[in-house]
């Protein structure tokens, strides 16, 4: 469960813009993950809506022809779209039917073509992130970025004294959440959804930290 809501809660903060005192320019290169899959979901007219268990997180169901997608309530907090504004975005993006849930919940059945567009742009959401770290302009003590095939393991190679006196760790929120978002739009299942970050000295080539998401937001949640 707090699986879920560590989830859940990064969703929440980038389809938000919640920065919690980071540069908005990294809020902004994370988000790209999580809205080219998203950009159709948002809440529309239930009054005849399926009943649903909003569990907090996402479902994908994968068929022999295609596939349904199902996000949380919480996913669509502060969008500000119409209905019709909500389904036209759906049919852009080839989604053959959007079903409103009764728990606030929302499923999409699309072609496996389509979510497979849908998950490579979230795919390229993170990949833009990562060039977006090392571009010089907004984290400067940021060197390299190198990950694994799964986008489940990173390494951020970093000035370290330089990183150690600046914000530029609110770059590993960005990339942990993004990187969730991207494997649980993959299906993985959500007790297994990790995102391992390692932070490596450029200088010394030591591995001076490593943090895994979702398992440092339970941390501070315990801290509470």
């Amino acid at each position: 469960m707090k699986k879920a809501i560590a989830l859940t809660a990064l969703a929440v903060l980038l389809l938000a813009g919640c920065s919690n005192g980071a540069d908005k320019n990294e809020v902004r290169a994370g988000n790209n993950a999580s809205t080219n899959a998203g950009a159709a979901a948002a809440p529309v007219d239930s009054s005849n809506a399926d009943t649903k268990t909003d569990g907090g997180q996402i479902e994908v169901d994968k068929g022999l022809l295609n596939t349904e997608l199902t996000l949380p309530a919480s996913f669509f907090e502060g969008d500000e779209r119409t209905s019709d504004q909500i389904i036209a975005d759906v049919k852009s993006k080839g989604v053959k039917e959007v079903t409103a849930n009764a728990d606030g919940s929302y499923t999409y059945k699309m072609s496996k073509s389509v979510y497979n567009d849908m998950l490579k742009e979230t795919e390229k959401g993170v990949l833009d992130y990562t060039e977006k770290l090392t571009d010089g302009t907004t984290f400067q003590s940021i060197k390299s970025v190198d990950h694994n095939k799964a986008l489940s393991e990173f390494t951020i190679t970093v000035d370290k004294a330089a990183f150690e006196s600046s914000f530029d760790a609110f770059a590993g929120l960005g990339l942990g959440a993004s990187a969730m978002m991207y494997q649980a739009f993959n299906g993985v299942a959500q007790d297994n959804i990790k995102v391992t970050i390692h932070y490596k000295d450029a200088d010394t080539k030591e591995m001076f930290n490593t943090v895994v998401y979702p398992d440092v937001l339970d941390d501070m949640q315990d801290a509470q």
